[in-house]
């Protein structure tokens, strides 16, 4: 088998797209080669990088979730640093030839990256000037696709472009997907990965973890955050301020025992329960103890984060009913997480679960032309 390498290690599969022209690159942290250096680095070598664009956290990594980004210069490089937020929500394009996208994605509908590129590709088109991705593997893998399937009511800045959950694509493939489907007219190219295959997780990259974002520090807290992400929208700390956000969730009133219980009578596969205790220092119940749970993910392959999250969702909810609230008052946070309302109203029964695996079905088969990799 070919070495894996990444879409920024393969620049000479655009390199005649991208000599002589004024680049503009949104990227993060993970913007990395296969040796570790930075896109910024290698492209402001090679080529005329002209402008960094600076998605959430920003391009350096240095903002936490919901954090202001604004313009700065990248000290580096000298670099100019746009904010993606702001200049009235319009992509700053003036002077420049072509864009260039390279950020790890976690292929999970939630995670707001991929409406960053969705958002370029739309100003891209509008300019007349073409994208390239510099593409990098999903690290849950591209052979599952599972999950509810997103009601457009319900699109949000964490869910749109009729995405599943679980979407089974890395960011090149979802770039080409919505570019077909939705009509973007984007002049789109990508910079593939060498030696990836749609059954491989990220472990089997051989590739050094590095967080994408300050809340996904771990490759497990990637795996467990399918499920527990939904405790996003409710008064449930789901380990923000921990050194394991999305591994442990709990709130000081959790009976974490009997909960653990529960969920260790189910029998899931790939994952080990036990009740834990943590104190988180920031976000919900800064500073205060909080019971809670842990997933210790045994096999990434066989777990199913997705049922996992929605029982231990629905089972919190039904041993604390004094204590537990959904987030909202008129729009409630976990609709627009879950891409419904059947699952905040009680509703998401066999019935719904059936229609959404059929849809699931019809959604691997739409995208099935727009895999570069098999």
């Amino acid at each position: 088998m070919m070495t894996y390498r990444h879409g920024i290690d393969n620049l000479s599969s655009v390199d005649a797209l991208l000599q002589g022209k004024r680049l503009g690159l949104i990227t993060n942290p993970t913007g990395l080669s296969s040796d570790f250096r930075s896109d910024i680095e290698i492209l402001h070598e090679r080529y005329d990088l002209c402008r960094l664009y600076a998605p959430e956290h920003g391009v350096r990594g240095d903002k936490q979730a919901g954090a202001y980004v604004g313009d700065e210069v990248d000290e580096a490089t000298g670099v100019p640093v746009i904010s993606m937020f702001g200049h009235d929500g319009k992509m700053a394009l003036d002077g420049i030839d072509c864009v260039l996208y390279d950020i790890q994605d976690v292929g999970l509908r939630f995670y707001t990256y991929i409406y960053v590129l969705e958002k370029a590709m739309r100003a891209c088109a509008e300019a007349k000037i073409p994208l390239v991705v510099l593409d990098r593997a999903d690290p849950l893998g591209l052979s599952v696709v599972r999950g509810t399937m997103i009601d457009s009511r319900f699109d949000s800045g964490v869910g749109g472009c009729g995405l599943p959950s679980r979407y089974g694509m890395t960011s090149a493939e979802f770039a080409r997907y919505i570019n077909g489907e939705y009509h973007i007219g984007c002049e789109l190219y990508a910079s593939p990965c060498m030696g990836l295959t749609r059954g491989m997780l990220f472990p089997d990259t051989g590739t050094p973890w590095v967080q994408p974002s300050p809340n996904i520090p771990t490759f497990d807290s990637a795996v467990c955050y399918e499920g527990t992400v939904y405790f996003e929208g409710t008064n449930v700390s789901e380990g923000r301020g921990t050194t394991r956000p999305f591994e442990m969730i709990g709130a000081p009133w959790m009976k974490n025992d009997v909960v653990a219980e529960a969920l260790r009578a189910e029998h899931f596969p790939g994952v080990l329960i036990r009740p834990v205790y943590f104190t988180p220092t920031f976000s919900k119940y800064a500073g205060e103890l909080c019971r809670g749970v842990q997933l210790h993910v045994t096999d990434p392959a066989a777990y199913d984060g997705f049922t996992v999250g929605l029982f231990l969702l629905q089972t919190i909810r039904e041993l604390h009913p004094d204590d537990f609230r959904f987030l909202g008052e008129k729009t409630f946070f976990i609709d627009h997480l879950a891409g419904n309302d059947l699952i905040r109203r009680g509703l998401y029964d066999a019935e719904q679960k059936k229609r959404d695996a059929e849809a699931l079905t019809l959604f691997e088969r739409r995208t099935e032309k727009y895999h570069l990799y098999s």
